[in-house]
């Protein structure tokens, strides 16, 4: 059985919302797109490229969907060929002719769980409402998370109110890069264990 990977690009207080332009996700009045860049560095725009490498299927929400099919199928560097080239899924109740050639909707988060049956690496990037669905649904395997040294005080969180409660365990080292950003590569590890501290 394969994996899905949902990677995600967070600030510190937890923003997700428009790390690659200005313009890229205004909703909710955000002014602040385009944040990722300024914080990032060679060496870890390198390894967030090698880990796309590694897909063999794309997984989005409506709304990331919508910013990638309007930006990648004109790209034909790396990144853009391997986006273009593999199958993508998006989750949508809505969307009913999608433009992105080899695109095929699904109805919910138990379909996309599905996935793992047919591909090895099942990856996502933003699409953060999608992530929560797939926590719920429990078909989620890992949780890539690149956090970047900024704050913006405004902006989707990954992590709001019905957030299901969950522990997690590192699956691969955390890795530091030049400019602070940090990428801590996540498993579930089951539920939420209680315990009082020594002399509470």
């Amino acid at each position: 059985m394969g994996i899905i990977v949902a990677n995600l690009f967070l600030t510190l207080d937890g923003v997700y919302q428009g790390p690659g332009g200005r313009e890229e996700d205004t909703e909710g009045g955000f002014t602040l797109g385009g944040w990722q860049l300024p914080v990032s560095d060679a060496e870890a725009e390198a390894a967030i490229e090698a880990g796309i490498g590694h897909i063999d299927a794309l997984l989005l929400g409506r709304k990331t969907y919508d910013i990638f099919a309007a930006y990648w199928p004109n790209q034909s560097d790396d990144i853009g060929g391997t986006l273009n080239r593999v199958p993508k899924f998006v989750v949508s109740s809505t969307l009913t002719d999608p433009t992105w050639e080899g695109t095929t909707v699904l109805p919910d988060a138990a379909a996309a769980g599905r996935l793992r049956d047919e591909y090895n690496q099942v990856h996502m990037f933003g699409s953060g409402v999608l992530i929560r669905s797939l926590l719920q649904a429990d078909v989620l395997d890992r949780l890539h998370l690149w956090l970047y040294p900024v704050t913006l005080g405004q902006g989707k969180r990954l992590f709001d109110a019905g957030t299901v409660p969950a522990t997690f365990r590192l699956a691969e080292p955390a890795r530091t890069f030049p400019k602070g950003s940090v990428s801590l590569v996540y498993e579930r590890a089951g539920g939420v264990r209680t315990q009082d501290m020594p002399g509470a």
